[in-house]
């Protein structure tokens, strides 16, 4: 496929969209940034500027393209270019960027014909992640049915996008997926990052105990390419166990007693429910923190 990949050089796009180009498809990064991987062709775009956006999208990608006989088209676009997360710039800017960004791309992509856009959304749309102070699911697992009513600017902009999502494919008839992607992790980061979150799991409770290795990331991305005729749906994006040493019922006892829990887990299954993209797009997520730290699964 001939993919459109915004945010190709942040945290998680400078893992999936090599991936992607690994995978056999053609990959234009559309950043602000270059990502100068020799797979990916890198296009400078400011996502915030409607012509920009078009222009690009209805532009060749590589200069090989000039002796085709007529211009090719993207085949999808992977929209993974936003403001990552509240505190990076003020709170207004975030909404501003995210939100008219996204808006950008969608009419864009749709407008050109394009039948596949596969985009980021966040776990932060559950309003747990960035609360002020604690915030709770209202049930476990938490799954795509669980209320979306953040507080935060990130998350507000996530929520929008997938209202503006949902609206282009109700207007167009084309595959839209959401992917609402757990913290993302580097294979690096089990080292450096994991073994506080083992002696201390209260550290992870923003993210319900969740994660997504980045390499698993890259394969929901090529399930949902793979996958047609869905319309508009979003995912949940975890990996399959908890992101601490801690058993499912140490959890539940510290820090959700009185939530309701709405079917029986697994002694170390994730609380971010992983069932819909697995049924719906084959999501089948192979990495885990403990391959690295030497633990062993929860018997």
């Amino acid at each position: 496929m001939r993919i459109f990949f915004t945010g190709g050089s942040g945290k998680a796009g400078r893992h999936v969209a090599p991936f992607l180009a690994q995978q056999g498809h053609q990959v234009t990064n559309a950043d602000l940034v270059p990502l100068d991987h020799p797979d990916v062709h890198d296009l400078r775009v400011d996502l915030t500027d409607g012509g920009e956006v078009y222009s690009a999208l209805a532009g060749l990608a590589t200069f090989e393209e000039l002796d085709l006989a007529e211009k090719p088209s993207y085949d999808a676009v992977v929209h993974f270019a936003a403001v990552p997360a509240i505190l990076r710039v003020p709170d207004a800017a975030t909404y501003a960027t995210n939100v008219l960004s996204t808006y950008n791309i969608l009419e864009a992509a749709t407008r050109l014909g394009i039948r596949k856009v596969v985009f980021a959304s966040s776990e932060t749309t559950y309003g747990v992640c960035f609360a002020q102070g604690e915030r709770r699911p209202l049930y476990l697992p938490v799954d795509e049915e669980h209320p979306t009513v953040p507080e935060d600017s990130y998350a507000m902009s996530k929520v929008a996008n997938e209202v503006t999502a949902r609206s282009f494919q109700a207007r167009t008839g084309a595959d839209v997926y959401g992917l609402r992607i757990n913290n993302v992790i580097e294979p690096h980061e089990y080292e450096e990052l994991f073994p506080a979150f083992l002696d201390d799991p209260a550290q992870r409770r923003r993210n319900i105990f969740a994660y997504i290795d980045v390499r698993d990331l890259g394969q929901m991305v090529q399930r949902c390419l793979e996958t047609d005729g869905l319309g508009y749906e979003v995912f949940n994006v975890a990996n399959a166990d908890l992101s601490v040493a801690a058993t499912t019922t140490q959890l539940l006892e510290r820090f959700y007693d009185g939530v309701e829990l709405r079917r029986e887990l697994g002694a170390d299954e994730t609380f971010y429910a992983i069932d819909k993209a697995r049924s719906l797009v084959g999501f089948s997520p192979e990495h885990s923190w403990r391959e690295v730290l030497g633990a062993p699964r929860a018997s």
